[in-house]
C-alpha cells in the first residue's frame, strides 16, 4: 500500500502530466487529448515509482521500456518524459511541426526516451513482445510495459501478439489496456465490442486483473505486484479525457481542441489542483 506522502507526489506528477500534455496539445491547438489524458495516472505511476531508468542516460540496456502502441497517446508519453527531464519542457510546443522531435506517432530515432516506433495500430503490440523476450532470453532483469487502446484491440495483430506472449511464457511484459470505451467513430461497444478483457486475456495465457486505471493506488498496487510464470495483462477502466471535466462530458472527445484562452483556463484548473497539494 502506497504510503500518504508517496501518494500525494504520484497525485502531484499526474496533475503535472496532464498540464504538459496541454502544453503540447495546446501548441497546435488541436489533438488527441481523450486518450492522451486518460493514461496519465498509469503513466505518473510508472514513471513515478514503479520503473527502472536514467534519463541522463535512456539507452540503459537493463532499463524498464515503454511502448505506446496506441499512437494517438503518444503526446501523454512526450510529456511524462518532459516532466521527468529526458528533454527540455519547452520542447513539447514543437509537437508534431516541421523538423519536430515529437512527431504524432513516437519514433525512437527522435525522442529521448522512447523505446519503440509505433505507427499503424497493433503495431506496437508485437514490438513489445518481441522486446520483453529479448530481455528475458537476455537474462536482463528489466520489465515492457505495453499500452493499447480498447479500440484498437479491433486489430488483428493485437491477438497475434498476444497469443504468443502466452505461449512463450513472456512474464516480463505487462499489457495494459486502457478502456476508456470510446474510439475514433464512437463508443467502442457500438463500433465493435472486444468482449469480456478479462477472461479473453487469460484464454490467451495471460495473468489478467481488471482495475480503476484512473485510481492511483489500485494502479501501484497492480504494477508492482511480482511477476509469475505468464505475460501479465490489466485492463484499466479510464475515463476519456480524465482530468478535465468539460472534456470528460464531450461526447466525441478523440480529438478535439479550442482557443488558446480554453487551453489556459484548462491548465490554471488544473495548477490549482497542484498548489492545494502543497
Amino acid at each position: 500500500m502506497l504510503e500518504a506522502a508517496k501518494l500525494t507526489e504520484l497525485k502531484k506528477l499526474s496533475l503535472e502530466i496532464r498540464i504538459a500534455i496541454l502544453e503540447a496539445i495546446g501548441s497546435l491547438g488541436a489533438g488527441h487529448l481523450g486518450g492522451a489524458l486518460s493514461i496519465a495516472d498509469a503513466l505518473a505511476v510508472l514513471y513515478g515509482e514503479i520503473m527502472k531508468y536514467d534519463p541522463a542516460d535512456p539507452g540503459m540496456e537493463d532499463r524498464d521500456k515503454v511502448v505506446c502502441s496506441k499512437g494517438h497517446a503518444g503526446p501523454a508519453l512526450y510529456a511524462t518524459l518532459a516532466v521527468k527531464g529526458f528533454f527540455p519542457y519547452e520542447m513539447l510546443k514543437t509537437l508534431n511541426r516541421p523538423g519536430t522531435h515529437l512527431p504524432s506517432h513516437c519514433d525512437r530515432l527522435l525522442t529521448p526516451g522512447i523505446d519503440a516506433t509505433t505507427g499503424s495500430l497493433g503495431q506496437g503490440t508485437s514490438e513489445a513482445v518481441g522486446m520483453a523476450l529479448g530481455d528475458k532470453l537476455k537474462g536482463l532483469k528489466c520489465r515492457t510495459f505495453l499500452f493499447v487502446g480498447d479500440g484498437e484491440s479491433n486489430e488483428g495483430q493485437v491477438w497475434e501478439a498476444a497469443m504468443f506472449a502466452g505461449a512463450k511464457k513472456v512474464n516480463n511484459l505487462v499489457w495494459l489496456i486502457d478502456d476508456n470505451k470510446k474510439q475514433l467513430d464512437g463508443r467502442t461497444a457500438d463500433v465493435l465490442p472486444v468482449f469480456d478483457f478479462v477472461e479473453k486475456f487469460k484464454a490467451f495465457g495471460f495473468d489478467a486483473v481488471r482495475i480503476d486505471g484512473n485510481d492511483l493506488e489500485q494502479l501501484y498496487e497492480a504494477l508492482s505486484a511480482e511477476a509469475g510464470d505468464k505475460p501479465r495483462a490489466i485492463i484499466l477502466d479510464t475515463v476519456k479525457g480524465k482530468g478535465i471535466k468539460e472534456i470528460e462530458e464531450t461526447e466525441f472527445n478523440h480529438s478535439l481542441g479550442g482557443d488558446e484562452a480554453t487551453f489556459e483556463r484548462w491548465k490554471d484548473g488544473l495548477r490549482k489542483e497542484l498548489e492545494a497539494l502543497a
